[in-house]
């Protein structure tokens, strides 16, 4: 049987030889020599060397010469050291050789290689995931992740912190996302929602005196994926009653500085640096700003009116800005072709094109040349605070287009000029957040969530002037990525409708969404504040990964499918019966 192993196979040590011990495993690799096999027996600590020579029985030896990879093995044997030692594995000190061996389970093929650089196509990775988390790197990933939670879990423990569930099946309620609706069999014709957020549930938690609440929490939003976005993800979410937005950011700053020393052995200062959402758009084009290298935001406005450039011209009249940004030692890498393929993705962030000005060996080039002289160009350069071998990009349009363009464009040419030190942890505050912004139709949306407080002593702006009204909202960021966000949240109920009023909402609407909130705060609603953060972003970036997917078990794929279980499938037409749901068939694009 052997089940009962007496070590994992990344713990012997020399100072085992001699030890009588079993291990399970997986076979990573066999290599048979008639009366000589060695085994690279791998669990998740890690591999050691089995050797089963002409000593053993024909029956051990014969199971052993017919081995493959991805077998599931035990062995039972004597640590020996090793003759010629692996000094790329831990417990390349040693061997074991095997007296009893038994296959718990054969093994086909696999489709994929389990080793970390296998370089396979990602959706054949995620279609046979429970072999890819075999991997060292992926079980190492799994491992950080729990390493992250308990720091989370003892830390705020430690601080007097409740950790409560929420429900998974709430009301429908708009919080900026679409929401995953789930139908109701017993109540036919309603619908659950899964919760984007436990908002609403956590501030009914400081209604009723928990004081302090944390949860690590799984979080369902139905829009579109990317690189560090799924549909379901997970997030450390917590709330504080009596309390201020310093006083959350002093807790979290605790956090993150435990948080930094235990899983990455780093002492981070704290307090981190706080910088308003004003100034964070001004100097980097973004409210998460990467803040490792230098390269900063310069409005050029002044340097441009009557100008002969009509495009600038046009930007201007229009109450859009010019904006550019100086890179240093960009002249000679940034050929013409790659200046293309620049202004090429900047067209995502509607940027109509891309200016550039060199400065190469004092040689004096430019995009725009023949619309200004040398002195004119040098004057741009000078503004620029531009050197002999530095590059200036200029974006002009609407404001928010050169925020994004430069915003992009500053981490692009970091990236591209090795300019990142990647070894850098630059935690940030971002504060003073606009409480409201206008979408793309012209529509007031909160920039937050409709729950956040606005500044007290710019309540008169609900009245006056919505856009230009902030937030007691704070984000915290790491290295350009935004971890996190919180704010102080309102616990009045009149200023609480008065926000629903100014985000167009009709009393009825308030009743039937938020309702069961609004009444909460009839009955004596605390002061208090909190934030959440993206436990999956956290992990992703202390790791150096580029995708969430990396340290989530079983993710989705860019298309919200799961590859392993192949979901989302269709239920049938008996549930659907049940539920009461009819799908129709849109004859025109052939699709239910």
């Amino acid at each position: 049987m052997l089940y009962k192993r007496t070590h994992m196979c990344g713990e012997l040590r020399i100072d085992n030889v001699g030890a009588e011990v079993v291990l399970n495993g997986w076979v990573s690799k066999a290599r048979s020599f008639g009366n000589l096999v060695f085994i690279d027996l791998r669990d998740k600590t890690g591999i050691t060397q089995i050797t089963i020579n002409e000593d053993v029985s024909d029956e051990l030896l014969n199971k052993a010469n017919r081995l493959r990879s991805e077998y599931c093995i035990g062995v039972k044997g004597k640590v020996k050291e090793r003759s010629a030692k692996n000094a790329n594995i831990s417990t390349g000190d040693i061997e074991v050789f095997a007296d009893e061996m038994v296959i718990y389970s054969e093994s086909q093929t696999p489709p994929i290689y389990i080793k970390d650089d296998d370089n396979v196509d990602e959706s054949l990775r995620l279609k046979y995931r429970y072999l890819d988390l075999r991997k060292s790197k992926m079980q190492r990933n799994l491992a950080v992740r729990h390493a992250i939670v308990k720091c989370a879990r003892d830390y705020f423990d430690e601080k007097g912190f409740l950790e409560i569930e929420t429900p998974m099946l709430i009301k429908p309620t708009p919080e900026g996302a679409r929401d995953y609706i789930v139908p109701s069999r017993i109540n036919r014709g309603f619908f659950y929602a899964l919760p984007q957020s436990p908002q609403m549930f956590k501030q009914l938690l400081m209604v009723s005196g928990t004081d302090r609440y944390f949860q690590v929490v799984k979080c369902f939003r139905d829009e579109d994926l990317r690189a560090d976005r799924q549909p379901e993800f997970t997030q450390i979410d917590l709330e504080m009653s009596f309390a201020s937005g310093d006083d959350v950011i002093e807790v979290q700053e605790g956090f993150l500085k435990r948080l930094m020393k235990e899983i990455k052995g780093i002492d981070i200062e704290i307090p981190f640096p706080r910088i308003s959402y004003a100034e964070a758009m001004e100097r980097y084009g973004s409210d998460k700003p990467d803040t490792r290298f230098e390269i900063e935001l310069v409005k050029l406005n002044s340097l441009f009116i009557n100008s002969p450039f009509e495009v600038f011209n046009k930007a201007l009249s229009e109450g859009g800005d010019i904006r550019g940004i100086c890179v240093p030692k960009g002249a000679t890498h940034f050929s013409r072709k790659k200046i293309d393929k620049l202004a090429e993705e900047l067209k995502h962030y509607g940027a109509g094109g891309l200016v550039w000005i060199k400065n190469d060996a004092g040689n004096i080039t430019s995009s725009i040349g023949k619309f200004f002289s040398e002195e004119d160009l040098r004057n741009i350069l000078d503004n620029c605070a531009a050197v002999n071998g530095d590059i200036v990009f200029i974006v002009s349009g609407r404001t928010k287009v050169t925020y994004d363009s430069l915003g992009f464009l500053r981490k692009k040419v970091a990236e591209a000029l090795g300019l990142i030190d990647n070894d850098k942890y630059n935690f940030l505050w971002v504060v003073d957040f606009p409480m409201f912004e206008e979408d793309d139709e012209g529509h007031i949306k909160a920039v937050h969530h409709p729950f956040t407080q606005p500044k007290m002593d710019e309540l008169y702006k609900l009245d006056t002037d919505l856009l230009d009204l902030n937030a007691n909202a704070y984000d915290i960021v790491l290295n350009g990525v935004e971890l996190g966000g919180g704010s102080v949240r309102i616990h009045d109920k009149d200023l609480q409708e008065k926000m629903f009023k100014a985000l167009g909402l009709s009393e009825e609407e308030c009743m039937d969404k938020f309702g069961f909130l609004m009444e909460a705060f009839k009955y004596g609603a605390p002061p208090h504040a909190g934030i959440a953060y993206g436990l999956d972003r956290l992990v992703m970036l202390l790791l150096g990964e580029k995708s969430i997917r990396e340290v989530i078990a079983f993710p989705k794929n860019q298309n919200a499918e799961c590859p392993v279980s192949e979901a989302p499938s269709y239920p049938g037409e008996g549930q659907l019966e049940e539920l009461g749901i009819e799908i129709h068939m849109d004859s025109a694009n052939n699709k239910l």
